[in-house]
């Protein structure tokens, strides 16, 4: 009896310690504000930290997807679109603001449109209802344009440098690396529209899933902070040149290129984090941005009841970080 007691002890402990060493898993995808998470794979800081990390690489849909499905903890994720995910049943809470797009999500135009006035009456091929969506009804607004000016192609983002090639289409929108690839792939192709003409639409997110949240809160608080600690290590110029090298692998993209490119990425640092997570109504608060997304959801019937953006975000993990 006494054995059969210390078997089953044994054996409890061993499950025990097997759960606790289930490391918190992370889809992510080539959007480089996500890719950074590469650098701390690399340089073992989560082990470091002392907690158990698995970095599961997705294109974007399909991380959203594995999110959806429970099948990761969290996942980077645009915020507007975290919504969309929520409406549908994957809710998710927003425990940190990675950056926001300031030039690299792009409406490009075929060889001979030379801006967004002259897609009146054409075909763009975008991926229906999430970002690039929004970044150019925002830029048909900007150019007193209205959404029936234009005809939507429904077309997944990494297929867009093949479509606007195709010439199928007058413009496609897509996100870096895809958009350097459809600018390289199709000459005289042009940038009409970027996000650096709307800072602060596209915030990107580390969406966790609220029951791992709950249960794993210090071991997020770890996460959080090396993510600033990576985008630290991308900004001091004595470490740029090793985290783009690392982030440019990862991608399969030439250390060169991604480095011109960085700059359409504004990495958030944890002060910009802590300072974009205050309320307000403007594109400079990630509450103000995601009201602009919540109401380009509603309108385009992509969900039919509001997500309240403070039902998402959680500023406390960043505001305790120093």
């Amino acid at each position: 009896m006494k054995l059969k007691f210390l078997i089953t002890a044994t054996l409890g402990l061993a499950l025990a310690a097997s759960l606790q060493a289930e490391p918190l898993k992370i889809a992510y995808s080539d959007w480089p504000g996500f890719t950074i998470l590469e650098v701390a794979k690399q340089k073992g800081w989560f082990k470091e930290a002392g907690v158990e990390v698995e970095l599961a690489w997705f294109d974007y849909l399909p991380s959203l997807d594995a999110f959806s499905a429970n099948k990761v903890d969290a996942v980077t994720v645009v915020a507007t679109d975290a919504l969309v995910n929520g409406a549908s049943g994957a809710k998710s809470k927003l425990i940190a603001l990675l950056d926001y797009s300031e030039g690299s999500d792009m409406i490009i135009g075929a060889p001979g449109v030379a801006s967004l006035k002259d897609l009146k009456g054409k075909k763009v091929g975008i991926e229906l209802t999430l970002v690039e969506h929004l970044l150019l009804l925002k830029g048909l607004e900007a150019n007193g344009m209205k959404p029936g000016d234009v005809t939507l192609v429904k077309t997944p983002t990494n297929d867009t440098p093949q479509v606007l090639a195709s010439g199928k289409v007058a413009a496609v929108g897509a996100w870096y690396p895809v958009s350097g690839q459809a600018l390289k792939q199709v000459p005289g192709s042009k940038a009409l529209f970027t996000s650096a003409d709307a800072k602060g639409l596209i915030y990107d997110t580390l969406a966790v899933n609220p029951i791992s949240f709950a249960k794993h809160k210090a071991e997020w608080e770890k996460v959080v902070a090396i993510y600033y600690k990576c985008v630290d290590y991308l900004k001091d110029p004595k470490t740029a040149d090793d985290a783009i090298k690392i982030m440019a692998a990862k991608v399969g993209a030439d250390p060169a290129d991604y480095a011109k490119n960085i700059p359409g990425t504004h990495f958030l640092t944890l002060a910009e984090a802590q300072a974009a997570y205050k309320k307000g109504d403007g594109l400079d608060s990630v509450y103000g941005s995601m009201a602009v997304g919540d109401k380009f959801n509603l309108a385009n019937k992509v969900y039919a009841k509001s997500q309240k953006p403070e039902n998402y975000l959680v500023p406390s993990i960043v505001a305790g970080l120093k």
